[in-house]
């Protein structure tokens, strides 16, 4: 009863806690303005079934496309088993789906091999990290707390791998001795090689099989609760991040609704426009972002496939497509610890854009949509982008020279470049 009485107590208070988390990250992305992303729900349910549940956009790069899905089906598959642990830890019971018989045995066999291909995936992805040392993982904006969390968690996934064999491998021995409690259940084919490792003695076995579960068991909890502060809260958000992604063409830009209004009442004079209050032209912080641009940030994996393709980076101007995202959540969790402490929120006398984001970061942007298209769960950096730039120069008139003067020749000769409109043609006159 003590040992239930522990497992229960360890169960709701994380789950409590990663409730508390939830709501704060809710309460973040909530800082931002209200958008519709309700349109054709058909379309959005089949973009996010093929882009989050079918990782249809990873496969670009296979191999590393190859080991994620391993340990994407091994994580997701593997936790089924979590059910068992549950009503065993609540229960008291063992095995409580051993009555399953040979579905059982199936069962548990697939578990193990998955298991060991989530093991090994997981040092591989180590090794391309910390060995090979890949470019796309060298970046500055990956020193100190983003390097340390990718490898926490795959530190943390091949233990709970080890742990769930060494279990089972414990496990099975027991079953071999006849021991009290544990039920013939279960097929071993890759843990029945770890028994040779492990004592003999009854007393030793059940010490490492108990010592296992509840390492499992703890390790998950811990894990949910790890999740609001790293990168692989994706794990959660990639599945709302799809469905609520953008369905329009790349590249189509969006129209201010306050500008709209202003066009209309000066070519209708009879047009009134609706009485709301004046909003800022752009973003100059994350408020003034869309909810949808702060769940994109929440959401990012750190991957660094939208860095990579985009070509202001590649040849080596200051903008990082990663970087814009792990800035507007960085900014994020600023104004909540603000919120959280005294209430203060965005009175804390700074901004994301100079703040976090520098104009050169923002003006080196081509726009190509390279790093939309490259992301495997279709978060939109440029949406970000565009709407500093709109404040920089629609709110400040602050823009690159060379940007000022093309939207000066717009305005003035209807064309990018300072010849007036009535030499537009004077070119074929030569010929």
């Amino acid at each position: 009863m003590i040992s239930q009485i522990l497992f229960i107590a360890i169960t709701i208070a994380a789950c409590v806690f990663f409730s508390f988390n939830l709501k704060k990250v809710i309460r973040n992305i909530r800082l931002g303005k209200n958008t519709d992303r309700s349109d054709q729900p058909a379309k959005r349910l089949k973009t996010m079934l093929k882009v989050a549940l079918g990782q249809t956009k990873m496969v670009v790069r296979p191999i590393p496309a190859a080991l994620h899905f391993i340990v994407y089906i091994g994580f997701v598959i593997i936790n089924i088993e979590v059910l068992e642990i549950m009503i065993d830890g609540i229960f008291g019971t063992h095995r409580i789906f051993g009555g399953l018989g040979t579905l059982y045995n199936f069962l548990i066999g697939s578990f193990e091999i998955l298991a060991i291909g989530v093991w090994l995936a997981c040092v591989i992805f180590l090794i391309r990290r910390n060995v090979i040392k890949l470019k796309r993982f060298m970046a500055r904006e990956l020193n100190g707390w983003p390097k340390s969390d990718a490898n926490y968690i795959l530190f943390t996934e091949i233990l709970l791998m080890t742990a769930f064999l060494f279990m089972n491998a414990a496990d099975s021995k027991l079953q071999l001795l006849g021991a009290h409690h544990y039920i013939n259940a279960g097929s071993f084919p890759i843990s029945q090689y770890l028994q040779g490792l492990l004592p003999d003695s009854e007393s030793g076995l059940i010490a490492i099989e108990r010592g296992c579960w509840w390492f499992h068991i703890i390790g998950i909890l811990a894990f949910l609760n790890y999740l609001p502060y790293s990168k692989h809260f994706h794990i959660l958000f990639a599945f709302p991040n799809t469905y609520f992604s953008n369905l329009e063409p790349k590249g189509e830009f969006t129209n201010m609704q306050s500008v709209t209004n202003e066009v209309k009442a000066m070519l209708d004079p009879s047009f009134t426009p609706p009485d709301t209050e004046p909003g800022r032209f752009g973003a100059k912080d994350v408020n003034d972002l869309t909810w949808v641009n702060l769940m994109n940030a929440y959401t990012c994996t750190e991957c660094g496939r939208c860095t990579a393709v985009c070509p202001a980076n590649i040849t080596g101007k200051l903008l990082s497509p990663r970087k814009i995202m792990m800035d507007t959540r960085d900014r994020m969790e600023e104004v909540g610890k603000s919120l959280d402490k005294k209430g203060a929120g965005l009175d804390d006398g700074k901004s994301l854009i100079d703040d976090y984001i520098t104009r050169e970061e923002l003006w080196a942007c081509t726009s190509c949509n390279a790093c939309v298209e490259a992301c495997p769960i279709n978060i939109d950096p440029l949406a970000i982008i565009t709407d500093l730039r709109r404040y920089a120069v629609m709110e400040e008139s602050q823009a690159p020279s060379s940007i000022s003067a093309m939207l000066g020749n717009i305005e003035n000769n209807g064309a990018p470049w300072k010849y007036s409109p009535a030499d537009r043609f004077n070119w074929a006159k030569e010929n």
